[in-house]
């Protein structure tokens, strides 16, 4: 059984969303048994849906656990499992899509939302159900469930009641689930073929590229078959790929001086210019994406330490070609100890990259869902903490001067927003309140009278100098 609970008000909107009548039963005939909607909980407050999986064990020819006797005697009926995960694709198909005729502004909003499953079967334990939620911007409630409850000593069973509650779009949480659930399974009830890997890429749009544990998920949802597996993370990782054009996909601003240096330059000089006057030596370029403004730190040896950290595998691919770091005696041996490449996301916090005398946020932050902005700002500001912080990202204002870009749209087809300056300046001083920096905020490039400059840059500095 799994439950999904809103406070949106009115909470029974949650009804549309699924494409579902709080005030009846819903049931759909699967291979494996027969699933039912219902909703124990329907008012103006709050609204729960439950959707109840009824397994037939016999009905099933796999054996999960391996044994002669698995077809008939397992814990299938018992258990949320990857059953539960084609269940859900079942009984809300239409929601999943993010689709809804009679709500269709609600299906596209975060909502609060929390989600119950009360017995798991979770092959890693609370802490991968925490490792797996967490980053998506969840809180998570992991409690493993006793093998037996007047016997501690036994030791716990392998499943857990998980509580899951967040902001996000009902159709996100229903494709988390929907992957997540085989994944933590690591049992998945039917043949794996090339069509999975489709499922997966679409069902993981906006999120499973970005995710820490990638790798894992892959693996685990496509049945540790590295023939799919391999291509699938290869897909993820072009989808990941945050190599932006410089003149917004091939346009150039109205009125620019066609001998004026690319914005790319001018702002990747305008953080040389910062890091340089706060005195930084070892310095993050997080999201470094294909290594442009590694190449300038390498070029000025004040740069003792660089490390460039981006999630995209073929991003840092790209970057060590362009350092030459790929080709043993292209560079000195002192430029290559210089220089590090790290693999990691900058939602999730990662001890390598604690120490730093400043960091870099160049054109990335625009790239991560708002949602789960909060979770970068404690990874970057509250775990790594260096001593200075440049932020740079687009002035939404300004877009009215691209030619070729349609009003309302944005840059790249991979930001999931851009801000106005007053947004960006809020944004800044309640990170800086909240983390103990000041913050200064300039603008790079030719700016418009009215509009501003293209780009917002802010520098963010420990109040009282950096620590020890």
């Amino acid at each position: 059984m799994v439950t999904i609970g809103t406070t949106h008000r009115p909470a029974t909107d949650l009804g549309y969303l699924l494409v579902k009548h709080p005030e009846r039963v819903h049931e759909f005939e699967l291979p494996t048994g027969r699933a039912v909607v219902c909703f124990p909980e329907a008012d103006e407050a709050r609204c729960t849906a439950a959707l109840v999986l009824e397994v037939d064990p016999s009905g099933r020819r796999d054996t999960p656990d391996g044994f002669t006797l698995g077809r008939f005697v397992n814990d299938r009926p018992y258990a949320a499992s990857s059953l539960l995960s084609a269940a859900l694709n079942k009984a809300f198909r239409t929601a999943m899509g993010g689709r809804s005729k009679d709500r269709p502004e609600l299906a596209a909003t975060a909502i609060p939302l929390d989600v119950h499953l009360p017995v798991l079967r979770c092959r890693g334990g609370a802490d991968l159900a925490h490792r797996l939620f967490a980053p998506l911007g969840y809180e998570v409630d992991a409690t493993a469930i006793a093998l037996d409850a007047e016997h501690p000593d036994w030791g716990d069973s392998p499943y857990v009641d998980l509580r899951l509650s967040g902001t996000l779009r009902l159709a996100d949480a229903l494709h988390h689930l929907y992957v997540l659930l085989p994944v933590l399974d690591d049992a998945k009830h039917y043949w794996v073929s090339t069509d999975e890997v489709d499922k997966l890429v679409r069902a993981g749009e906006g999120w499973l590229a970005a995710h820490p544990e990638r790798e894992l998920i892959v693996h685990r949802y496509l049945a540790h078959r590295r023939t799919l597996s391999e291509p699938a993370l290869e897909r993820l990782a072009e989808q990941d790929d945050r190599v932006v054009d410089d003149s917004v996909d091939g346009v150039a601003p109205e009125d620019t001086d066609e001998d004026a240096p690319a914005l790319a330059v001018v702002r990747r000089e305008a953080v040389l210019r910062v890091l340089r006057a706060a005195g930084a030596q070892r310095v993050l370029d997080l999201g470094c994406g294909p290594g442009a403004l590694l190449a300038d730190l390498m070029a000025d040896r004040r740069f003792t330490e660089i490390v460039g950290v981006d999630i995209a595998p073929r991003a840092l691919a790209v970057a060590a070609r362009r350092l030459r770091l790929d080709r043993p005696g292209a560079i000195a041996e002192r430029d290559r100890q210089r220089v590090q490449l790290l693999q990691s996301a900058l939602t999730y916090r990662d001890a390598r990259l604690a120490g730093y005398d400043a960091a870099v946020l160049m054109e990335v932050i625009e790239h991560v869902d708002e949602a789960r902005l909060p979770a970068l700002v404690r990874s970057v500001f509250g775990a790594a903490r260096p001593g200075t912080v440049v932020v740079t990202t687009p002035n939404a204002e300004y877009n009215a001067n691209y030619a070729g870009l349609a009003a309302g749209t944005m840059r790249h087809a991979d930001h999931r927003f851009e801000w106005t300056r007053a947004e960006f300046e809020g944004w800044a001083a309640g990170v800086a309140a909240e983390h103990g920096y000041t913050v200064a905020i300039e603008g790079v490039g030719v700016a418009d009278p009215d509009r501003g400059a293209p780009t917002q840059l802010a520098v963010f500095t420990v109040a009282g100098g950096t620590d020890d």
